[in-house]
C-alpha cells in the first residue's frame, strides 16, 4: 500500500497545536477556534482530557 493512501493515527490523548491536520480535527470535534483551543492549551496543558473539560466548563 501506498503511503500516501495510509492514514496516519496520532495520539488522541495529546493534542499537538504543531500539526495543522491535528489541530484542524481536535478544532472541529471540540467544536472551537483555534485560538479558543490554544488558549485551553496554555491553560491546561496538552492532555485531551483537561482540554475537553476546560472547554466544557467555558460552555
Amino acid at each position: 500500500m501506498s503511503r500516501l493512501t495510509q492514514k496516519v493515527q496520532f495520539d488522541r490523548a495529546k493534542i499537538n497545536l504543531r500539526d495543522p491536520q491535528q489541530v484542524k480535527c481536535w478544532t472541529h470535534e471540540l467544536g472551537v477556534s483555534t485560538d479558543e483551543l490554544r488558549m485551553a492549551i496554555e491553560k491546561v496543558g496538552d492532555s485531551a482530557a483537561t482540554v475537553r473539560k476546560e472547554l466544557e466548563t467555558k460552555s
